[in-house]
């Protein structure tokens, strides 16, 4: 999720060699055995942003296997955000990781219906692909990183997921940064999906931020990603997880990006370090929203506290619609819901270190990177 300064099923909506043998010392420390297997579900906007960033933190970090980019709409249309990701993993030498289409509509929720929503109950602060000044969803704009050359996989993302789970059971992080769609056709299509990921992670949900931000001060239980498609968050939470980490808006307003951040970032020399320096144009005022979620996976030391609650979605037709519930043990209602780990509180300096340290290296494997060297 950010904010401005903030045809089908898609269409609806193990031994490490580096310590046995001495000749393999100077071998990268973590074997493909011991990476972390993750799936990135994302509404992509681009270039730079948000959710740009969170796909560098994956792409970025030894530790991890990216098996694949899910992209749903959100932020803005699947098609333009798919056309971001793919340049995106041109310019940094990824073209390894593949792109699947996921939903481009939520599975109730419309854009007539919320427009309509808006006169009967108040408007909305951030309205992603629907904003007024928006396009048609076939349309992309032009690019300022320019065009990608690469297509998309033909397999659509629900599927890709489902697949993914079960080729490595138990080892597959699913982590979910934009509305909640791709996620819930998985779990209908396949029962067996959320209980064969080894987790969930998912940036999204509102609910007690400390902020002046007015848009959350008037609404605190309003979060854009729940809200975008309010049945489908609901169907996620309430499946059968082993684990569910959740960044809220809570902790995400604790993260600002500052100009000096940017700055340090001009002295580093990797395609990735470069793309965000040349594409990042409203540091100031936004939030960090999906990167901070993705480098709180990778290091979850830069979390500070937590909540642990039940968490549901208000699915109710009103002025409530979408917005974040929870409860403790006492007060839960009767129907089936998971506990999730909603993270209140960051370390900032530690999570602008982890930024840094992961701009300042060339992708792990990246080959021809495109991104343009510095003068």
């Amino acid at each position: 999720m950010i904010n401005p300064f903030r045809g089908t099923l898609l269409r609806v909506c193990t031994f490490s060699l580096c310590g046995l043998i001495p000749a393999f010392m100077a071998c990268s420390p973590l074997s493909a055995q011991e990476q972390r297997y993750v799936v990135v579900d994302q509404d992509a906007s681009g270039p730079a942003g948000s959710d740009m960033m969170a796909l560098l933190v994956f792409l970025q970090s030894p530790q991890v296997k990216l098996l694949g980019i899910t992209v749903v709409t959100g932020d803005a249309w699947r098609e333009e955000e798919m056309a971001h990701t793919l340049r995106l993993l041109e310019l940094v030498g990824r073209t390894d990781v593949k792109v699947y289409p996921g939903a481009e509509y939520p599975l109730v929720r419309t854009q007539q219906e919320t427009h309509i929503s808006e006169q009967l109950y108040g408007r909305s602060a951030w309205l992603g692909a629907w904003s007024p000044h928006g396009h048609a969803a076939n349309v992309i704009p032009p690019m300022p990183e320019g065009a990608p050359s690469t297509k998309p996989a033909e397999e659509d993302a629900a599927h890709f997921m489902i697949r993914m789970v079960h080729q490595y059971p138990h080892q597959v992080t699913i982590y979910a940064a934009g509305p909640l769609t791709n996620i819930a056709l998985a779990i209908r299509i396949d029962p067996q999906f959320a209980g064969l990921a080894k987790e969930l992670v998912v940036m999204g949900g509102s609910l007690n931020p400390q902020t002046s931000d007015q848009e959350f001060t008037d609404d605190p239980r309003h979060e854009f990603n729940f809200w975008f498609d309010p049945e489908a968050a609901s169907i996620t939470l309430r499946a059968l997880w082993a684990k569910i980490i959740d960044t809220t808006v809570d902790v995400s307003l604790q993260s600002k990006p500052t100009e000096q951040m940017i700055a340090s970032w001009e002295h580093l020399d990797s395609p990735a370090a470069r793309y965000m320096v040349k594409y990042t144009t409203h540091p100031v005022g936004s939030y960090m929203w999906d990167e901070l979620a993705a480098a709180a996976w990778l290091d979850p030391s830069v979390i500070t506290s937590e909540r642990y609650v039940y968490m549901d979605v208000d699915t109710s037709r009103g002025p409530t619609y979408g917005n974040t519930l929870i409860w403790n043990d006492k007060d839960k209602p009767v129907i089936t819901l998971q506990k999730v780990h909603a993270q209140m509180n960051v370390d900032f300096p530690k999570l602008e270190k982890k930024f840094y340290e992961l701009l300042s290296k060339p992708a792990p494997g990246e080959t021809n990177p495109l991104m343009p060297a510095k003068p």
